[in-house]
């Protein structure tokens, strides 16, 4: 193994803690754990395949407002406000 040494703000120590006191493991296994899924996560699908996937993934979801293309800064504010 490579040591690193990395920072962390007050709260992800926090979080990185308590995860591991409760998967009962190393603050430094969570770490290697986390980069590992996020690595899988990216390096699983070839990047055709991911676009694929985006392009069929879009226009699948409706919000049921037919003004959404013309008036989307303002929907936008109003989710940020909620």
């Amino acid at each position: 193994m490579v040591r690193m040494q990395i920072q962390f703000s007050e709260e992800q120590t926090r979080l990185l803690r308590a995860q591991a006191a409760q998967a009962h493991v190393s603050v430094s296994e969570i770490v290697r754990r986390a980069v590992t899924q996020w690595a899988a996560g990216r390096l699983d699908l070839p990047a055709g395949e991911r676009r694929r996937r985006a392009i069929k993934a879009a226009g699948r979801f409706a919000s049921g407002l037919n003004d959404v293309a013309a008036k989307h800064d303002d929907y936008l504010a109003d989710a940020y406000r909620s």
